[in-house]
């Protein structure tokens, strides 16, 4: 009886070592899409009244948590059974990503409404910013929906091959990883400015010094974040259609990869929003 259990815990243990090798590989090959879906749920993240950052954050967060209890089954099983869905899936999130990040250049560089003068700029009111928080945390679950998948399917094909509580276990972490590891971060991010203001009341001249330097630095971080995840969303997005549809194989292979990718994506975005912006004008005409 005895050796029996020992022999059940020596088999414990062994799994268990099986899982963290595996874990590692699977962590090295998503690395970059975490720190993309870091740089772009920051930016998502951001923008909020002081007050509302960490309940708006959670709700996020929450809703990421939400996202990946549906998409882990789904992908064990669509893996197991039908592997050509999950390579639509992919490419339908990137035609996502790129229109989102296409729209966000196109909105920087042409003017919207150029015409229109504000003669009086009124404050908006409790409901009103409540529905603009719902409308972005939308928007952030959505697009965390979509890296979601990619980071998903990327640490399962680290895996394949392997018995299905391997998989199982491996993936689960990664994927609790990338929702602890990368709110985390964010909510680091986003109170930044509250940290400088505690530093700033403090009487040691070091800790002033720091908490001033935080307060300023917290909008060029912010700025900084939501041009990089702008960047990213077109790097995600790139890399989904280079890697998985074949005449893009070999698109561009002069240039470096990370050029190629955004390159891509800026394209496919383009493509996007060209065809959104037509079916709207057809809709508001009809």
């Amino acid at each position: 009886m005895a050796s029996g259990f020992f022999a059940l815990l020596d088999d414990i243990a062994a799994l268990m070592d099986d899982v963290a090798v595996l874990s590692k590989v699977a962590t090295k090959k998503t690395a970059g899409i975490l720190g993309d879906d870091l740089a772009v749920n920051a930016e998502k993240a951001s923008g909020f009244v002081s007050s509302r950052e960490i309940p708006v954050l959670w709700a996020i967060t929450k809703g990421s948590f939400l996202n990946k209890l549906i998409i882990l089954p789904l992908a064990f099983l669509l893996s197991a059974f039908v592997p050509w869905v999950v390579t639509i899936i992919l490419v339908l999130g990137a035609i996502y990503l790129a229109y989102e990040g296409a729209e966000k250049i196109h909105e920087y560089l042409v003017p919207h409404n150029p015409t229109e003068t504000r003669i009086e700029i009124k404050p908006l009111t409790e409901a009103e910013i409540l529905l603009l928080e719902k409308d972005k945390i939308k928007s952030a679950i959505v697009t965390d929906f979509i890296l979601s998948i990619e980071i998903v399917i990327i640490a399962l094909g680290t895996v394949l091959g392997q018995p299905i509580l391997n998989q199982s276990l491996v993936v689960t972490f990664i994927a609790f990883l990338a929702t602890v590891g990368v709110y985390g971060i964010v909510a680091l991010i986003v109170r930044m400015d509250d940290l400088g203001l505690t530093l700033k009341n403090r009487n040691n001249s070091i800790a002033k010094f720091t908490g001033g330097l935080l307060i300023q630095a917290l909008p060029q971080v912010i700025k900084i974040l939501s041009f990089v995840g702008t960047i990213a969303l077109l790097l995600v997005a790139g890399g989904i259609f280079v890697h998985n549809i074949e005449f893009l194989h070999h698109f561009l292979d002069s240039l470096p990869d990370v050029l190629k990718e955004f390159i891509v994506g800026l394209i496919g975005g383009a493509i996007a929003l060209i065809i959104v912006s037509l079916l709207k004008k057809m809709i508001k005409k009809k």
